[in-house]
């Protein structure tokens, strides 16, 4: 006998229909509607009808084999024979993050596809692998950040077993899993939450739709909705932890932010547990009370996606000075960034016309997670161009060692290790014609403004831009992407053995830089990061740098004499003494 629960607290009527039958539901306190059900069992379909509406998929639906229009499936999560008994996820502040996006990470675009691929990571240094939103979404392709069904993981990946199985078998070989969850908005196909209850509101508006309805009535059961969607993954699906998308469209006046209750319920699971979780929040906002502990005013996010310092490292990298890299460009900003953790801390920003964020005072390195390419930086140009398209291989390993001995939780994104020549484009399948039309036009029109040929860019609901954006595997041996990957594999390497560059604190680095020369030089305890960004060699002064043995040097022609360092074009060197 299973007691089947839906919210839907301004119903008059709600009905289950299931095995050929429609079971009339009965209201209890707090707007739930329950009937126990004796044939539901793991595989048996449902839906629910409300108000002589529908029938609908269940808003907390576990599977949607037959999409975002069809009625859920009943699991047993129970029934999922785990091996991972006693596993324990690595300290944030070792980790090496690399994203990947399940549907194109390999030709198959399935969690099993992606178990084989799994021990490339392992011999990269890889210690977490950080998943693209799974949550069932329109059609069969796309980022996932449309999602709808928040409960169920995407049909065409595997659906629940298929992603158990790639934990599962992620934490056989000692590496952790991070899903990224959308708590900001849901998807415009399928989304059937407000047939049951106000789990919006148009109080306040986001980017992508109806802003979640965090703060006004009823918003407890809203908030409830996604704090057990969260405890969910961790739970039921072994996550190690869960990347928050975009918090700052978050909207939530309430004197306890919904970050703040979700965080404290993730400690409370992992004291019930007896195991580590992590929370890792992308915002834009450049406000520190995400991070910083409840007791200071903080919300209790053990970190953040830190964009300043993508930002400033990709402008020096590649000179673009377009859209928000206006703010950015110069070496000294590379240089604040890893010495404070932000560029803009309260000071003016140019491309939003104010002042910018707030000091990042006391925090550690490891509250940010760095990183030279991820699915937005490259997924939202135009023609999804990656890092390696766009920068020499001298310039590239530059990038590569910056992200990789900074202060900062460094970050990859799939094939960057590799530096793979295929793009990553924005893709979808929306089956709705009107929809796909609407999609289409707006990638146009974003684009056109920035002098892009609308006909160029790529049609988001064309099959092969989907296709284009698989990294091509073969490459992995051929010339010179195999050099761009024995030089990841060396510097995580030696992050890992040089605890100096796992020190997030960032006080105890000093950064020394010419704006006219090109040249930045960043100490670390007794290691010294050397980086020669221009096509000339350079003469850089660097007290004690002939007591230090060179351990790393993306080019040949170094030479360490007396105080100086003689660097040749495009180089980066690490030394240690």
């Amino acid at each position: 006998m299973v007691d089947m629960r839906v919210w839907a607290p301004v119903a008059c009527e709600v009905k289950l229909h299931s095995n050929n039958q429609v079971l009339a539901m009965e209201k209890n306190a707090g707007g739930w509607w329950h009937v126990d059900v004796p044939f539901m069992h793991h595989g048996v379909d449902y839906a629910y009808e409300v108000d002589s509406n529908g029938p609908f998929p269940d808003p907390r639906s576990f599977w949607q084999p037959n999409g975002i229009h069809g009625p859920s499936r009943w699991v047993d999560h129970s029934l999922f024979d785990w091996t991972d008994a006693g596993w324990q996820q690595p300290p944030l502040g070792s980790a090496v993050i690399y994203e990947l996006h399940l549907g194109t990470f390999t030709p198959e675009g399935t969690c099993d596809a992606a178990i084989l691929r799994l021990d490339h990571l392992v011999k990269l240094g890889i210690t977490h692998v950080e998943l693209m939103p799974v949550a069932q979404f329109s059609g069969s392709r796309g980022w996932g950040y449309d999602g709808v069904d928040l409960y169920a993981p995407h049909q065409a990946y595997g659906g629940p077993d298929g992603l158990k199985r790639l934990v599962d078998a992620c934490h056989q070989r000692g590496l952790a899993v991070v899903l990224d969850v959308v708590y900001n908005h849901l998807g415009p196909a399928g989304n059937y939450l407000s047939q049951f209850g106000p789990y919006f509101t148009a109080r306040y508006a986001t980017p992508w739709g109806e802003a979640v309805n965090f703060d006004e009535p009823d918003s407890h059961e809203v908030r409830q909705f996604f704090v057990d969607n969260a405890l969910m993954w961790l739970q039921e699906y072994h996550m190690d932890g869960l990347r928050i998308d975009a918090v700052h469209a978050i909207l939530d006046t309430s004197a306890i932010h919904f970050l703040e209750t979700l965080a404290n319920a993730v400690k409370n699971l992992e004291a019930a547990l007896g195991k580590h979780f992590v929370l890792i929040a992308e915002s834009d906002l450049n406000d520190l009370r995400v991070v910083r502990s409840p007791a200071v005013g903080g919300y209790g996010i053990d970190a953040q996606w830190n964009e300043d310092f993508h930002h400033a490292l990709h402008a020096v990298l590649t000179g673009e000075n377009q859209g928000y890299y206006q703010d950015f460009g110069t070496l000294s900003q590379l240089a604040r960034v890893l010495t404070n953790g932000l560029v803009y801390d309260g000071c003016y920003s140019v491309y939003r016309r104010r002042c910018h964020g707030r000091p990042a005072t006391g925090l550690s390195g490891t509250q940010f997670v760095g990183c030279l390419q991820n699915h937005d930086q490259v997924g939202n140009r135009a023609l999804g161009e990656r890092t390696g398209r766009l920068l020499s291989l001298d310039l590239l390993k530059i990038g590569a060692a910056l992200v990789l001995t900074s202060p900062f939780v460094p970050m990859l994104f799939q094939g960057e290790e590799w530096g793979a020549s295929t793009p990553f484009l924005y893709f979808t399948d929306h089956q709705e014609p009107d929809l796909g039309e609407a999609v289409r036009r707006g990638r146009q029109k974003e684009f056109a403004a920035f002098g892009w040929e609308p006909e160029k860019i790529p049609d988001p609901q064309a099959e092969k831009t989907f296709l284009q954006s698989r990294p091509n595997w073969d490459e992995l041996h051929q010339e010179p992407h195999n050099q761009i990957l024995d030089w990841h594999q060396s510097l995580i390497k030696l992050r890992r053995r040089l605890p100096d560059l796992t020190d997030g604190r960032m006080e105890k680095i000093c950064v020394f830089y010419d704006e006219t020369q090109q040249w930045l030089i960043m100490t670390r305890g007794s290691v010294v990061v050397a980086c020669n960004f221009s096509q000339v060699p350079q003469s850089v002064s660097c007290a004690g740098v002939k007591d230090k043995k060179t351990v790393l040097c993306s080019k040949k022609g170094l030479v360490a004499k007396e105080d100086t360092l003689l660097l040749p074009e495009g180089t980066v060197a690490i030394l240690v003494g």
